[in-house]
C-alpha cells in the first residue's frame, strides 16, 4: 500500500529547517548529523522536501495505526540524497481525521536488515 494521496504531501519549512536540520533542537543532533552529512542544507530545504516527497510516492507503507486524531504511516526505504547515496529512511506521517493530505511527522536513518 502507497501513502494515501501522496501527491498533496505537506512538508513544511518549519519541519525541515527548524527540526531535521536544526543542530539546535532538542535531541535531534543525530539526525541533523546524518542529513548533513547526505548533503541536504537548511538554504536548499526544498531539495530535502522533495526528497522527502518522492521517498513517499515510491516506497510502500510499512506500518499503519489509526488513532482518535487521525492515521499515522510508517514508509521505509532508500531516500534519494545530494551526495548521490541512497541511505535507508524511515518517514512517519500523519492524516488528521477529517483531512486528506498527509503531513511529515519525522525522517530518520534504519539500519538495512541483515541477510
Amino acid at each position: 500500500m502507497k501513502l494515501p494521496n501522496a501527491e498533496c504531501a505537506v512538508i513544511s519549512f518549519d519541519k525541515v529547517v527548524r527540526y531535521l536540520l536544526n543542530p539546535q533542537h532538542p535531541g535531534g543532533t543525530s539526525k541533523v548529523v546524518f542529513f548533513r552529512t547526505c548533503g541536504f542544507r537548511p538554504i536548499d530545504w526544498g531539495q530535502m522536501a522533495e526528497a522527502l516527497k518522492q521517498h513517499a510516492e515510491k516506497h510502500d507503507v510499512v506500518a499503519k495505526e489509526s488513532t482518535p486524531f487521525g492515521t499515522r504511516f510508517v514508509i521505509d526505504g532508500p531516500l534519494e540524497t545530494p551526495d548521490g547515496r541512497s541511505p535507508l529512511v524511515r518517514c512517519i506521517w500523519f492524516v488528521e481525521t477529517g483531512e486528506t493530505a498527509p503531513r511529515l511527522v519525522t525522517a530518520y536513518p534504519i539500519r538495512r536488515p541483515r541477510g
